[in-house]
């Protein structure tokens, strides 16, 4: 489990690299104040850019990416599992 969990790291790592890069290849094209052929180049570099991997959203703890809850970034387990030791407080068991 360790070794997904590094692996996500790295593939994240890599995708926040290219998201930097579109976002500055963005900002100059829709500006306004630069010359034509400045924002031509940029949309092309960015008509280049394409991400090689997909992120998964994974538990913090367990690496587990099947009912996972995207507020905490935990899976539904390990979430249960703090709650029940005193970890996360204002939870409590819901009375039917």
């Amino acid at each position: 489990m360790k070794n997904k969990i590094q692996k996500d790291q790295k593939k994240r790592n890599l995708n926040y690299k290219f998201e930097t890069k579109q976002v500055i290849l963005k900002s100059i094209a829709k500006n306004k104040n630069l010359a034509k052929t400045t924002c031509w180049n940029s949309e092309l570099a960015l008509s280049k850019i394409k991400f090689k991997t997909q992120l998964v959203k994974r538990c913090i703890l367990t690496g587990r990416k099947s009912k996972f809850n995207e507020k905490f970034r935990f899976s539904r387990l390990s979430f249960l599992r703090l709650v029940r030791n005193g970890f996360i407080s204002g939870f409590k068991k819901s009375a039917r």
